[in-house]
């Protein structure tokens, strides 16, 4: 009698789970961004979507509007509510065998904001942070942070979260310049505002871009086919493996050394079996894609005879990250853990000798890019009366390789896009804020095709046609030189003034509000406020000037090259308290440029000239890393984004 008892209380807690598990089955389920107190845009059709056991059907109610749908095989349905003008707070209710029900529901304006850290950079963190967050009370903004996710395939859904009211509760860890964004949009339109944050510090701008579209980039070919090849649970091993493949065989100790000694800088050291590689140029763009770890280079150099034992000034350009160098076998100088810094070592007397010296540069790179990169004009060594190049080919061998075990958004493109975007196609947007390219900057010249790329992708996935995309140039960073030189980040914001060439995009200029030390400069609110200029002009069409003075066209007068500018107002303005223009440089066909005395001769144009150049073909304005002194403006107080007149190569090509 026990014994039945017993199976007939199994089968009855059995039957119970069974049942149970059906009805979990049958729960209609919809992605985390619908939920109370969000945001739908106004003046199109509303998509809302989500997950239902096969066949069901399921109703979706918005005040008066009711539309159903039955789920596919996969258990997934979709439907379009009608169009609706700005108001809230609503109710919506989603019904299948359960009920859902969303409370405090607006009609807006939605816009998604996204790129890398200055994107993610908390509002805790901004310029009056104290006085900024007890001010955050708008009810009627709404503020969404997508949660940080890689993924190999694109998803259909984002971790939990919620929308949330802005207030001095929710506001401190969201993004500033979303914020503020959205901030300046509220006290001009007067509606409700959604702003969904999906930023991540750090990144590039392909790991933001979908498979669909890095495939036709034959630059990244190759990282996607890897991507697909790799098993993401076992992703240290499957990269060593990958590897391997590409470079043969490699050691987890530096062979380079032996005990405290560099038996690769020896002078005698037989490196004929070493491969080339050019140089200055990051590693990952040389074969050596996915390999961190150190890497030695060797360079041979003739000197004369009448500059043997003297001193030298030997110029690495950047190294990323650390290295050590030797001449000769004697170490010459040493930088750890400063990928930007340019590396100038002393070359003490002694230690060049007539005919052949070796130059030895031990390398590490602890991730992401690394190899001697930058200005090409920076690698040399400078003897008493002549400067020798040290660019192009440099014989190298890879003494000891490190994995990263935890994948990085930037280790294949792509990551981010389907961790972080894919999850929210097709929510209605208005359209985008980017603040991202400081990833990018060593590859300037790509960017001209990625960055518009990804604009492009986006807009295909989310099928809403051009829908805005309003996005910030690089602020000025780093020391300021004190000669005219190249610049990769001058290069990055040209890529981006070069993407204005898309419909519906917009560009906030902020050269005038960087930090010459940290690349996170705290004045979120003039960031955000610039684009909400953009917005109000690209995507709302009101009548004004979003931007400063834009370089149109250039004539050589005699020894003086006048500039034409459009998006004046009422005319150019100089902000500086001697009333002199600065930042303008001038060069002749030597390809040299010198710094340039420049004024204001009418409302459109200015005229630049230098005693040194009398023979001027080409202008550059704020053409630095950090141009701190770049003060053209316009009379709405918008400063001019750096430009050059010239299409000489670049230093990022």
């Amino acid at each position: 009698m026990k014994n039945f008892r017993l199976v007939s209380r199994t089968k009855w807690i059995t039957l119970v789970l069974l049942l149970f598990a059906g009805s979990l089955a049958a729960q209609v389920k919809l992605p985390p961004f619908f939920s109370s107190n969000m945001v739908l845009q106004q003046g199109m059709e509303i998509p809302v979507w989500g997950w239902a056991s096969p066949g069901e059907k399921v109703t979706v109610k918005l005040e008066k509007a009711v539309v159903s749908a039955k789920t596919n095989k996969d258990g997934k349905w979709s439907v379009k509510l009608p169009a609706m003008n700005y108001g809230g707070p609503y109710q919506m209710t989603v019904k299948g065998k359960n009920l859902q029900t969303f409370t405090n529901v607006m009609v807006g304006e939605v816009w998604v904001c996204s790129g890398q850290s200055n994107m993610e950079f908390n509002l805790i963190t901004a310029k009056n942070a104290e006085a900024e967050i007890a001010a955050s009370a708008y009810p009627d903004i709404r503020l969404f942070t997508v949660k940080r996710k890689i993924s190999q395939i694109p998803l259909d859904n984002v971790e939990e979260e919620q929308w949330q009211k802005c207030s001095p509760a929710t506001s401190p860890r969201f993004s500033a310049v979303a914020y503020f964004f959205g901030r300046a949009l509220y006290q001009i339109l007067k509606v409700p505002i959604g702003l969904i944050n999906t930023s991540w510090g750090g990144t590039v701008a392909e790991t933001w871009t979908s498979g669909d579209m890095i495939a036709q980039n034959p630059d990244f070919a190759n990282q996607l086919a890897q991507l697909k090849k790799i098993n993401l649970d076992d992703y240290a091993k499957s990269i060593e493996k990958e590897v391997r493949t590409r470079i043969g065989e490699f050691s987890t100790v530096d062979l380079g050394m032996k005990g405290d000694q560099a038996i690769w800088a020896a002078p005698d050291f037989d490196d004929s079996k070493w491969n080339l590689m050019k140089l200055p140029g990051y590693i990952e763009q040389n074969g050596l894609d996915g390999v961190d770890g150190i890497i030695w280079f060797h360079k041979e150099i003739n000197i004369m005879p009448s500059e043997a034992g003297k001193p030298a000034l030997l110029s690495l350009a950047k190294i990323n990250d650390s290295d050590h160098t030797f001449l000769n076998g004697t170490l010459v100088g040493s930088t750890m853990l400063m990928a930007e810094k340019s590396r100038l070592y002393n070359i003490p007397a002694g230690v060049l000798k007539s005919g052949k010296n070796i130059l030895t540069v031990q390398v590490e790179d602890i991730g992401g890019n690394g190899g001697i990169y930058g200005d090409s004009a920076t690698l040399k060594l400078q003897c008493e009366k002549r400067s020798i190049s040290l660019c192009g080919n440099w014989k190298y061998k890879v003494g000891l390789v490190k994995f990263n075990t935890v994948l990085s958004p930037n280790s294949y493109p792509t990551l981010l896009y389907n961790g972080m975007i894919n999850p929210l196609v097709p929510y209605g947007i208005r359209g985008a804020i980017w603040y991202q390219g400081e990833g990018n900057a060593g590859r300037a010249k790509q960017y001209q095709r990625v960055f518009p790329d990804m604009i492009k992708d986006w807009r295909n996935h989310w099928n809403q046609g051009d829908f805005p995309f309003l996005f910030v140039q690089l602020a000025n960073f780093m020391k300021a030189d004190s000669v005219p030189v190249e610049s990769t980040w001058a290069e990055l914001r040209e890529a981006q003034s070069k993407t204005l060439a898309l419909p519906n995009t917009g560009m906030a200029v902020t050269t005038d509000v960087g930090d010459a030390l940290d690349i996170h400069p705290k004045d979120k609110q003039t960031v955000g406020n610039r684009l909400a200029l953009a917005a109000f002009k690209v995507a709302y069409k009101q009548e004004l000037i979003y931007n400063g003075p834009v370089y149109q066209q250039m004539n050589v007068s005699g020894n003086k090259i006048v500039l034409t500018f459009d998006q004046v107002g009422n005319g150019l303005k100089i902000r500086d308290k001697y009333g002199y223009l600065k930042g303008f440089t001038v060069a002749g066909e030597d390809h040299q440029f010198h710094w340039a005395k420049a004024l204001i001769t009418g409302t459109h144009t200015i005229e630049v000239s230098c005693p040194e150049v009398q023979h001027p073909v080409a202008v550059r304005y704020a053409w630095a890393n950090n141009p701190d002194d770049a003060n053209l403006y316009n009379s709405t107080d918008l400063p001019a984004s750096s430009f050059r007149t010239d299409q000489w190569k670049g230093i990022t090509e």
